[in-house]
């Protein structure tokens, strides 16, 4: 079924776009592309010729094409005297070819958004304010299709041709895509499967702005017609489940953001002020940048909403921005706006005399030419901006002042109609020859974007249609297959690598630039680089600052902090803080929290404002210290005493004194003594394991079996002289049984026992270390923690010994000279109860190293009054009276104390 649209026959769905007088105008001016001031103008005049001269004769039908060769050439001679005789149209927006692209640009900006929806009228673009840099875009698009079809082996044969227009910013972004999206019959067919339906264009360049972008690629996405952005910066473009034909010649958005946050980090700014306006641009951006400053320290000081550009803002409205601005700490301001909603901002900055702020451009204004041409602003502080990779284009800069030179003035306009409005820009080449010299001194900045998107899309032509350096395959192309290929392209262009990655970006740097005022300086020049790649800013440097002594500005809330501080927030910023020292025992690490000091291990310590701990000194009984050399001295006079002692008994070991003092049980004495003495340096050094368990098991029950031998020994006595007479049964039990030997065994096995159960409570056997108390820095090695509480109950059991021996000596206190060992007793139990009780005071009140050496100094004297105090009078009788160590002698003493007795 067919519907007849304004006169003519098409299949039901299609939309027209058109009236009827522009539909029959289409062919004619499909045949009329000319580039003015450079270009392939001849081969373009051909083209149209070849093309309509074989329509025309077509159109005449069998009568002309009956004369064979000589007819068809009149048909051409004919079309040639039409095409002379009509004027030629002002094409800088179309040059016919093989295959088109579309072009997308900003010539003009209605900054106030849509506004004909009461009209129902595309808008107007030339009665907006112009874009400088929007026109010189679109001339890096011509100049890029033009060089590929001159000078470029990329695609012979085939002519690239473009369709652009002008999309007044925000105003008028749906008429120019279906208009580019329709077929040359100006319908745009409504249908299930668009695999075969062949647009007006190929691909689409362009727009300049995110809003527009994605209003764009919402359509093209449909019948995946390959979509390049030059400026876009948006990361919702980056979706490519939703944009699935949006790709782009420039970084994303987070990764300007990252270069900025970065540059700020660089020169320790973390107090900002961010201004956005008030459109799509101003929030997603600002907010974009608000969530990435988290991560990092630093704070926004406050955010201000600019007014809009129009109807012009009052004074009052910018007063009260710039005196909030004036009365704030914050030295650095971000704004994140189109440049031409900044005029009336930046001249309410210069009539308030405005001063010492670092500006931070996004790419929206960062290298625009109006606001560069505010003179004044030179004075208002540091400009500095992140604005897209600098890639010269050679040629391109002759390219645009050819263009702004003078050419006659153009015939009448021709009567026919365009196929779509807003081509046209009568003051375009005027206004950017006013500002050509800024243009040419920048070095013709961010036109490469559109170069290489321009260029990518001919690489993936190339690609399709098999080309080679003489020519390219004749075929039929179809959006999505060119997309296809689009994503796959890799060459190399003015020395930069060209290719997409996964969302669509091509990877290029961004360049942090700085504005310059002065004849013959390059108005935006290249201070820093940053690299999305490893997201890193590099070489930043030869920033001239607009301050005392070229000094970097100082933009912070608070002072930072010394080393060893740490911070303690005022308010609600991190960014407002005092300073506190760190405490001694804790460190300042920043890179783990910078409000609170980090404790130092158990094993370290730190002293006041320390920013690292260092090990603590282990503090033991060593070599080189006083205490022990003495000990080691007593340890070695008595091991040669005992050692003595021992060979003396050996050697008189039938003597009455030596059965006196106890016969064998004397060495039973000496022989724990001898081993003690040897053993005493394992109280030098740090405590091991193995030295650990001597100083607690071995030096404990050494002492106990030689108190329990004097006990057992006084007990014996006694017995002896006063019990056995009236027990004798009980006495003759005590000697078969061997009583003494019994008792000794026993007193040691409830030493071994206690020592055993102590070890085993404990909850490690190893060494450990405990903190001085007054000198933390200094960490007390001693043996498990139970060592303690064992050494208490050891000596507890020595003192309570002490005391049952001391009893028995005082009850024999009557006996014979010769076996009265009272006196010696006594004097080493005293000693022996007297050092215990030393020992365990200091252990209570003091916790140091001092207890070890008190522990080693009382074993050691305690042994020491045992070999020498109880056994030494004996050596003395034996080896100075020998005339007393006889039997008769000691039967006399015997007789003297029964004579006594009676």
């Amino acid at each position: 079924m067919e519907f007849n649209f304004l006169g003519q026959s098409h299949e039901a769905g299609g939309i027209s776009l058109v009236s009827e007088e522009k539909m029959q105008s289409q062919r004619a001016h499909d045949g009329h592309s000319s580039v003015n001031g450079a270009g392939p103008r001849g081969f373009s005049f051909v083209y149209k010729i070849i093309r309509d001269g074989n329509e025309l004769c077509s159109v005449l039908g069998t009568q002309l094409a009956a004369m064979g060769p000589r007819g068809r050439m009149l048909c051409l001679l004919l079309f040639l005297l039409r095409v002379q005789a009509e004027p030629t149209e002002n094409s800088d927006f179309y040059l016919a070819g093989d295959f088109l692209l579309g072009g997308l640009f900003s010539l003009h900006a209605n900054m106030k958004g849509i506004s004909h929806t009461d009209t129902l009228q595309v808008p107007t673009c030339k009665k907006f304010d112009k874009k400088v840099l929007g026109y010189n875009l679109m001339q890096a698009m011509r100049f890029a299709v033009e060089e590929i079809n001159n000078h470029s082996s990329l695609l012979p044969g085939v002519q690239l041709g473009y369709e652009i227009v002008d999309i007044c910013y925000l105003s008028n972004n749906l008429q120019p895509v279906l208009y580019l999206l329709a077929r040359e019959d100006y319908f745009l067919p409504l249908l299930q499967d668009y695999s075969h339906y062949i647009p007006r264009v190929l691909a689409i360049i362009g727009p300049d702005n995110s809003e527009s972008a994605k209003t764009v690629a919402n359509f093209l996405s449909m019948l995946l017609l390959p979509h390049v952005t030059y400026s876009a910066i948006s990361d919702q473009l980056r979706d490519k489940i939703r944009f699935p034909a949006t790709l782009r010649s420039v970084p994303s958005a987070s990764h300007h953001i990252e270069a900025m946050v970065q540059l700020m980090l660089h020169f320790h700014w973390n107090w900002i002020v961010m201004m956005m306006s008030s459109d799509n641009y101003g929030r997603e951006n600002s907010h974009l940048f608000s969530q990435r400053l988290r991560a990092d320290d630093i704070c926004i000081a406050y955010q201000e909403v600019l007014p809009e550009p129009e109807p012009e803002p009052e004074p009052k409205q910018l007063d009260a921005i710039l005196d909030r601005l004036q009365r704030s700490t914050a030295r650095v301001v971000v704004i994140f706006s189109p440049e031409l909603a900044l005029h009336h901002f930046f001249h309410a900055v210069l009539r308030s005399n405005f001063t010492g702020a670092v500006w931070i451009a996004p790419e929206s204004w960062a290298i625009d030419p109006v606001l560069h041409d505010l003179t004044g602003l030179r004075h208002t502080g540091t400009f500095l901006g992140i604005i897209s990779q600098h890639v010269p284009v050679p040629g391109f800069s002759e390219f645009r002042r050819h263009l702004a030179a003078p050419r006659p003035l153009p015939g009448p306009e021709p009567s026919r109609q365009r196929g779509t409005c807003n081509q046209e820009c009568d003051a375009c080449r005027e206004n950017t020859d006013s500002f050509g010299e800024v243009l040419t001194l920048s070095g013709e900045r961010v036109v490469f974007s559109v170069y290489a998107a321009v260029y990518a899309v001919a690489h993936s032509l190339h690609r399709l249609l098999g080309c080679n350096q003489t020519m390219c395959a004749q075929r039929t192309v179809h959006p999505w297959q060119l997309l296809r290929e689009l994503w796959g392209v890799n060459f190399t262009l003015l020395d930069n690598q060209i290719y997409f990655d996964r969302q669509g970006d091509m990877v290029l740097h961004l360049d942090v630039i700085q504005w310059q005022w002065g004849q013959s300086k390059n108005p935006f020049k290249s201070v820093a680089y940053y690299s999305p790649r490893w997201q890193q800013l590099k070489h930043i440097s030869n920033i001239s600052w607009h301050t005392h002594d070229n000094r970097v500005p100082v933009s912070m809330c608070s002072k930072r902090c010394q080393p060893g501080q740490m911070k303690k927030s005022i308010g609600l910023h991190p960014c407002c803080f005092d300073c506190l020292d760190c405490q001694p025992g804790t460190f300042f690490n920043q890179t783990a929290d910078e409000f609170s000091c980090q404790p130092c291990p158990s094993s370290m310590w730190s002293h006041r404002n320390d920013v690292s701990c260092f090990r603590r000194q282990l503090a033991f009984l060593e070599w080189h210290e006083a205490s022990a050399i003495i000990v080691a001295a007593l340890a070695i006079l008595g091991f040669l005493s005992t050692l003595s002692i021992l060979v003396l008994f050996w050697r008189n070991f039938r003597t009455p004194v030596v059965r006196s003092a106890g016969g064998p049980m004397c060495f039973v004495m000496l022989t724990p003594l001898l081993l003690a003495f040897s053993m005493v340096p394992v109280y030098v050094g740090p405590p091991t394991v193995f030295t650990c368990l001597w100083r607690q098991a071995f030096f404990t029950l050494c002492f106990t079996v030689c108190i329990s031998c004097i006990t057992v020994r006084s007990f014996q006595l006694v017995c002896i002289f006063q019990v056995a007479s009236r027990l004798p049964r009980a006495y003759g039990l005590w000697v078969r049984y061997r009583g003494a030997y019994v008792s000794v065994a026993l007193m040691t096995a409830i030493k071994a026992a206690l020592v055993a159960g102590n070890m085993l409570a404990a909850p490690t056997v190893h060494p450990t270390g405990r903190t001085d108390p007054e000198d933390p820095s200094v960490t007390i090695v001693s043996c498990h923690p139970n060592y303690r509480l064992g050494l208490l109950l050891n000596t507890s059991m020595d003192m309570l010994l002490s005391v049952v021996s001391f009893s028995f000596a005082y009850l024999g206190k009557e006996l014979p000279t010769s076996y009265n060992e009272a006196k010696f007793i006594t004097l080493c139990m005293t000693f022996s109860f007297t050092s215990s009780v030393s020992l365990c005071t200091l252990m209570a009140v003091y916790d140091g190293v001092l207890v070890t050496v008190m522990d080693v100094l009382v074993t050691v004297v305690n042994f020491l009054a045992i070999s020498l105090g109880y056994f030494g009078p004996k050596c003395y009788l034996i080896l100075f009276y020998p005339e007393r160590n006889t039997p008769a002698y000691f039967n006399s003493m015997i007789q003297d104390y029964t004579r006594s007795k009676d």
